[in-house]
C-alpha cells in the first residue's frame, strides 16, 4: 500500500513539473503572453477613438483650440523687442569729474529737467575762470583801442600804435568768444547747483539703466552712457527681412507678434521703417515695427513677427505637429468630448515651417491634438 501511494505521488509531481515547464515555454515564446490594458475603446466609426479619462494616453496628449489669425504675407520672422529710439535718451557727461550725488534708481519715473546726479567738476571751475578772465581782458583792450584812436586823431600817436591796439582787441575778442562758448557747452548757466554740476533728464520717461555710483570718476569721452531713459510704452520689434520677401512687406503694413513669455497672446504692430540697403552677406534688410506691448513686452525679448496680408482677412492656423499625412491627404484629431477624438480630413491652403493654414475641415475654436497625433493614429490604424 505504501509503495502504491509513493508511486502515485511521484506521477503527480512529474505532471505538475511538466505543466509548469509548458507554461514557462509558452511565456518565453510569446504564444499566450498576457498584455496590459490600453484603457481605450473604439466606436463603430473606424476614424474615432475613445480614451478613458484616467488613461496615460490621454494625459500625454496636448489638445489646443484652433487659432483664427489675420492671413500672413510671409512666414514668421525672428525678431527682437527693442527700445523705440524716438523715446530713448542715453545720457553721458560733457565734462570730467567725480560723482558727488545720485538722485535716481533704475525703474524710477523722471520728468524732463529733473536732476539725475551732481558732479564735482574741476573743468567747470576752470571754464568759469577762463570766461571771467577773457571778458575782463576784452574790456581792457577795448579801452586801450578807444584811447589810441583818440590820440591818433589828435596827432599824438602814430598809426602803427593804433593798429597794434586794434589787433590786441581782436585777439581778446576771439578769446572771449572761445571761453564763453566752452562755458555755454557745459551749460553752467542752468546746470549749476551750488558748487556742483547737475546732470538733468532731457526727456520724461523711466530710468532703464544706470552705470554710475557715488564717487565714480567720469570722463567726457566715456563710451558707455551714465543713464538710459526711455518710455517702455513705446517699443520696436526689429526684424531682418529676407530678400525674397521684400515685395511682401511695405511701410505701415500691420504685423502680428508672438513671444515665448505669453504663448497664447498675439500682439499687434505696424511697420514704421525699412532699411534702404541690403546687407551684402546676409541678403536681408532691417525692418522696424512699432509695437503695442500692452505693458507686457520688454526690450531684448525674442519675438516671432509675422507680416499680415494687405487684404486683411482671417484664416485658421494649426501647428504642423497636429497634422497627419495619409497619402495625398492631411488629417487632424478633433476632440468631440473629453477623451473622444475623431480623425478629420483637412484641406491646407499653405504650409510654413512651423504651422499650416487650414482652408477646409475645421472651425475656429475646434480643439485638436497638437502633441501625440502620430502615435494616436498608429494605434487607431492597428485596431482596424
Amino acid at each position: 500500500m505504501k509503495k502504491t501511494i509513493a508511486y502515485l505521488l511521484a506521477i503527480a509531481s512529474i505532471n505538475l513539473t511538466s505543466i509548469s515547464f509548458a507554461q514557462d515555454a509558452t511565456n518565453k515564446h510569446g504564444i499566450k503572453q498576457p498584455t496590459n490594458s490600453i484603457n481605450s475603446t473604439h466606436t463603430s466609426n473606424k476614424n474615432e477613438v475613445v480614451l478613458a479619462a484616467n488613461s496615460n494616453q490621454l494625459v500625454n496628449l496636448k489638445i489646443e483650440p484652433v487659432k483664427e489669425i489675420f492671413a500672413p504675407s510671409t512666414e514668421p520672422l525672428n525678431g527682437k523687442i527693442t527700445f523705440d529710439e524716438n523715446y530713448t535718451s542715453r545720457i553721458g557727461t560733457p565734462i570730467d569729474g567725480r560723482v558727488a550725488k545720485i538722485n535716481v534708481q533704475v525703474g524710477d519715473s523722471v520728468k524732463a529737467g529733473q536732476v539725475l546726479m551732481l558732479i564735482d567738476a574741476p573743468d567747470l571751475a576752470n571754464a568759469l575762470a577762463d570766461s571771467h578772465k577773457a571778458n575782463a581782458d576784452l574790456q581792457l583792450k577795448k579801452q586801450a583801442k578807444e584811447r589810441n584812436n583818440m590820440l591818433f586823431e589828435g596827432g599824438v600817436v602814430a598809426k602803427k600804435d593804433v593798429e597794434g591796439t586794434d589787433a590786441d582787441y581782436a585777439v581778446a575778442e576771439t578769446e572771449m568768444v572761445r571761453a564763453n562758448s566752452k562755458l555755454k557747452s557745459l551749460g553752467s548757466s542752468n546746470k549749476m547747483m551750488g558748487e556742483n554740476y547737475a546732470i538733468r533728464a532731457p526727456i520724461s520717461g523711466f530710468i532703464i539703466d544706470r552705470q554710475v555710483n557715488p564717487g565714480n570718476l567720469l570722463r567726457a569721452d566715456a563710451q558707455n552712457p551714465s543713464f538710459i531713459i526711455s518710455n517702455p510704452q513705446h517699443l520696436w520689434a526689429s526684424i531682418d527681412l529676407p530678400e525674397r520677401d521684400l515685395s511682401k512687406v511695405t511701410k505701415n503694413q500691420m504685423v502680428s507678434i508672438e513671444v515665448d513669455a505669453y504663448p497664447n497672446e498675439i500682439f499687434t504692430g505696424r511697420v514704421q521703417s525699412m532699411g534702404q540697403m541690403m546687407d551684402p552677406i546676409t541678403r536681408r534688410i532691417q525692418v522696424r515695427c512699432i509695437v503695442d506691448g500692452k505693458g507686457k513686452l520688454k526690450p531684448e525679448m525674442y519675438a516671432r513677427v509675422t507680416p499680415i496680408s494687405s487684404r486683411n482677412y482671417k484664416v485658421l492656423k494649426i501647428p504642423n505637429s497636429a497634422l497627419i499625412t495619409d497619402g495625398l491627404y492631411s488629417y487632424v484629431f478633433v476632440e468631440k468630448s473629453t477623451g473622444h477624438l475623431a480623425k478629420t480630413k483637412v484641406t491646407l491652403s499653405s504650409q510654413q515651417l512651423d504651422f499650416s493654414i487650414v482652408n477646409e475641415g475645421l472651425n475656429a475654436g475646434d480643439r485638436v491634438v497638437t502633441v501625440g497625433a502620430i502615435l494616436l493614429n498608429s494605434e487607431l490604424s492597428s485596431e482596424h
